[in-house]
């Protein structure tokens, strides 16, 4: 029964996981209680097995890392970043960090589910079979993970600043992580996914030195544009003039641009050499 299921039906399962993990977090926060960091994390983590089920079958489906539409694009970013909550949470510690995070995964993956449009054809092939340049486009995506996690981490740091500037440290915010810490781990994410964009883009000029010619000049610019953003953030935080406030915007604010970079440059591809509807796909 299970392996009659197409990709699209165990992604809406893996939706309905991550959106009952913020359900439940946001009850607990009601009830002025804490959320149960590991039911949450086991919730995310089941859903994160049939997003991995989903986005398997569909790479299956289109012989490739499935990156060829917003639909695709939106669904493994947010496999990305729960990646990485998955890896660090346990040594976050922090219940609020895996409520955040269901936020970020329900809202990614159920919208991304919820407009037609987003999945409407289906590209197939779209690297040409060129390993460089599918591995260039998986680790861009994962990097927006990475940016994913900041822009949440972000909003944790800025809520514990509000805490201490207003005093109010009882009630759920006492569930918060220190701003120290937060203003840490979102540092070493910042360094992480600054590095690892800069990886993709090396990986890709290694294809794009010998055809030049084939390159989305509107998409290698929007790619580079983001990760200059981040680059300059990051210089500017060593330099400590990017802190505090105006650090934790930044994460929030650099994230939100570079999630809405990627329509016009899904929308600048090339025909590809093959393409599929999806009209039947959607349940």
């Amino acid at each position: 029964m299970l392996a009659a299921l197409t990709d699209r039906e165990w992604m809406w399962a893996a939706g309905g996981l991550y959106l009952l993990g913020l359900i439940l977090g946001t009850t607990s926060l009601i009830k002025g209680g804490k959320p149960s960091g590991l039911l949450i994390y086991i919730v995310i983590l089941v859903g994160y097995a049939l997003q991995l089920m989903g986005l398997g079958l569909r790479g299956k489906v289109v012989g490739g890392c499935p990156l060829g539409n917003s639909f695709e694009i939106f669904q493994f970013t947010a496999w990305s970043a729960i990646s990485l909550y998955l890896i660090i949470g346990v040594t976050f510690r922090s219940s609020l960090l895996g409520y955040f995070t269901s936020c970020l995964a329900a809202a990614l993956t159920l919208s991304s589910l919820l407009i037609p449009e987003f999945d409407a054809t289906r590209r197939a092939h779209i690297f040409g079979n060129n390993p460089w340049i599918e591995f260039h486009a998986a680790i861009a995506l994962f990097s927006y993970g990475v940016f994913a996690l900041l822009a949440l981490t972000s909003a944790l740091y800025l809520l514990r600043l509000y805490s201490l500037k207003s005093k109010k440290i009882g009630g759920w915010f006492s569930f918060l992580p220190s701003a120290i810490d937060l203003d840490q781990i979102g540092l070493r994410l910042l360094i992480s996914g600054v590095l690892i964009l800069a990886l993709s883009l090396i990986v890709g000029s290694v294809y794009w030195s010998h055809d030049f010619q084939s390159v989305s000049r509107f998409k290698l610019i929007v790619t580079c544009s983001v990760w200059l953003a981040y680059l300059v953030a990051l210089l500017l935080r060593l330099r400590g003039i990017l802190i505090a406030k105006r650090f934790g915007w930044t994460g929030i604010l650099l994230f939100a641009a570079a999630l809405i970079s990627l329509w016009p440059v899904d929308s600048s591809r090339h025909t590809a050499p093959q393409t599929t509807p999806t009209h039947q796909a959607h349940p």
